[in-house]
């Protein structure tokens, strides 16, 4: 006869734990400990500038942000002008360094052959890699005297638009606009400009956002990819409705990223652009500043209430880059599930 089933309550099932144990536990706990890290020093860096800014703040008031002169003799101090010279040398950074990112990104992930693949990935990121003083001497010593010649080339053609004007001082101390036409042209009036300085921060800002956009590129569904071939489009018919869409987060992500780099550059505008404390939304014109270039000039000899006012102007550059990068961020993680990418 069959033996009779115990009879007693049911085993209850084995629970499963979700925590981590062993290396896995080693590791998470790691990764947390480094990630609170980095946000407490973020944290501690913005709350230092914002301690230090309030005398400032409290003592110009609205007018730190309105004034353009940077004159501690006289106790004037605003940052109206370096705001201005800042996202102007970050502007021509970004119209010279996105459509090379871009190129090059596209290059790498659908034209070059796998042979060479890794080879470019890798000199984009060397790129990176360079020092920002030797970008800087590069542009004053070799760029510099080329993108003087083109900016009087930019003047003869598009000098009715004022944003490509070029203006100087006549002899009686009048306000004219300089003659490109000029049998023998005044150089001096084209180089140490923002133009000048966007050149070389585009070089410095180039491989992050490329590298940004090759990522992004790569992720593309190759059956879709395939789908549009088979279907009798190019191969650049299959970019332009495959991959560009797929992509387009990483673009702007990218761009964003490479934006907030170029707001903070200092050195290599330090090299090129001439410091002058006036607003210049021309960019072609000689002269300017940014937020950067103001605190590297004048920390060293700066006194206390300088020195307030310095960090007043770095908080102001911090929020500004954070906010960029944070945006940017946001970004490219949605551009990683394909989000971007249209049905």
């Amino acid at each position: 006869m069959p033996e009779a089933a115990p009879v007693g309550p049911p085993p209850e099932p084995r629970r499963i734990s979700r925590k981590a144990s062993g290396a896995d536990a080693v590791f998470e706990n790691t990764s947390r400990v480094v990630g609170a890290t980095v946000l407490v020093i973020t944290g501690g860096v913005g709350l230092f500038l914002a301690w230090q800014a309030v005398p400032t703040l409290r003592h110009y008031g609205f007018s730190f942000f309105t004034e353009s002169q940077w004159s501690p003799e006289t106790d004037v101090l605003g940052i109206a002008a370096v705001l201005t010279g800042t996202i102007s040398v970050a502007l021509v950074a970004m119209v010279f360094a996105v459509p090379l990112a871009l190129a090059t990104a596209l290059y790498i992930s659908e034209y070059a052959p796998p042979k060479i693949q890794s080879t470019l990935v890798s000199m984009i990121d060397l790129m990176a890699a360079v020092p920002s003083i030797v970008y800087g001497l590069w542009g004053f010593f070799l760029v510099m005297p080329y993108a003087g010649d083109f900016a009087v080339f930019l003047q003869q053609y598009l000098g009715w638009i004022p944003l490509f004007r070029v203006n100087t001082v006549s002899d009686s101390g009048a306000i004219v606009i300089a003659d490109p036409h000029a049998a023998v042209t005044d150089a001096t009036r084209y180089i140490s400009s923002s133009f000048c300085a966007g050149i070389a921060v585009a070089m410095m800002v180039m491989p992050m956002a490329c590298a940004v956009m090759r990522q992004v590129f790569s992720q593309t569904p190759p059956g879709e990819k395939e789908a549009a071939l088979a279907l009798g489009s190019t191969r650049w018919g299959m970019i332009r409705s495959v991959v560009l869409p797929f992509g387009r987060g990483g673009i702007i992500g990218g761009t964003m990223l490479g934006l907030g780099r170029a707001l903070g550059e200092t050195i290599a505008v330090l090299l090129i652009l001439s410091p002058e404390f006036v607003m210049k939304p021309r960019f072609l014109e000689v002269g300017g500043s940014t937020v950067s270039v103001l605190i590297a000039g004048r920390f060293g000899e700066a006194s206390a209430s300088q020195l307030s006012a310095l960090l007043a102007a770095g908080f102001v550059l911090f929020v500004i880059t954070l906010g960029v990068n944070t945006l940017a961020a946001m970004v490219v993680a949605r551009s990683r599930s394909g989000a971007g990418a249209e049905a």
